[in-house]
């Protein structure tokens, strides 16, 4: 029988694919102005809504999934007998991966032979998201759940994640960077690059002036050693130089593919307006 995948809201996914090709997606909230907001559905807050109240002065925050969002879920397919494969944003970005390891242990005390597998992708964004897409692809080829949960796990510590930013404060505002590491983004023209490090933590690793040589570094890291020829452009207000970036990518002979998608309103978030990301999947770990 086949498996449900279920996925968050932080890994950017079309709902209209996740829909026509059954993925599931549960919903971060955000808090925008005193008033919480959903991530998935008709009623979810978009990004450009979000991004435009940010650059008005608004300080939004994001709350994880919780156990009882995840227990609700996890029941209704253990009760349909339906195996789950949930992969969950990074744990050490959030709590959300947590959250359903208690919403797991729960559901089996109450269904003892529920199948609910959990993967701490240790990624966000379009990087969950390319995991998420590589997952829905194995199941329609005949894999089922053991085989795909290996062959994300054998993937994900090589998926390349990074993101160059106009400024860091809204990441240090987040709690996901320290308040030393995002000084270097109040310095002028100065565009600092991030990367996330094997152990899922999101880390400074180069200061570039200007965007476009931050541009230019950041394919340069990116295209190092691929493995796979799709490649993810993920942008937040700035749709043409994510195109610039796309087109540049698939110069490079070992891409044949490149996939350009909005970050989401829980990344837009701690990323902020003018943030650029490029997603590769390489041949050794990171």
């Amino acid at each position: 029988m086949t498996f449900k995948i279920i996925t968050d809201s932080t890994a950017d996914l079309d709902e209209k694919w996740a829909q026509s090709h059954d993925v599931e997606i549960l919903g971060l909230h955000i808090t925008l102005d005193g008033v919480v907001y959903e991530t998935v559905g008709d009623k979810r807050l978009t990004s450009e809504v979000l991004l435009e109240q940010m650059k008005n002065g608004s300080k939004p925050t994001t709350s994880q999934i919780n156990v009882g969002q995840f227990e609700e879920a996890f029941r209704r397919h253990a009760e349909s007998g339906q195996a789950v494969l949930y992969l969950a944003f990074s744990s050490v970005l959030s709590g959300t991966y947590q959250s359903a390891v208690m919403a797991r242990e729960m559901i089996l005390e109450e269904y003892p032979e529920a199948v609910i597998e959990i993967v701490d992708t240790l990624a966000a964004a379009g990087g969950e998201g390319y995991l998420s897409i590589l997952a829905a692809q194995a199941r329609d080829e005949g894999k089922n759940l053991e085989e795909t949960k290996a062959m994300i796990e054998d993937v994900l510590p090589r998926l390349r994640t990074y993101f160059l930013v106009d400024d860091l404060y809204h990441l240090m505002r987040g709690g996901r960077l320290s308040k030393g590491s995002a000084i270097i983004g109040s310095l002028v023209n100065i565009k600092p690059l991030l990367w996330l490090a094997a152990d899922g933590k999101l880390l400074p690793i180069a200061k570039v002036r200007g965007r476009k040589k931050g541009m230019k570094e950041m394919l340069s890291l990116a295209t190092q050693d691929l493995a796979h020829k799709t490649a993810i452009v993920a942008y937040s207000t700035d749709l043409d130089s994510a195109q610039t970036l796309k087109e540049n990518l698939l110069e490079n002979p070992m891409i044949d593919e490149v996939l350009i998608v909005p970050l989401g309103p829980v990344i837009s978030t701690h990323v902020g307006p003018g943030t650029l990301a490029v997603f590769t999947i390489g041949k050794e770990a990171r």
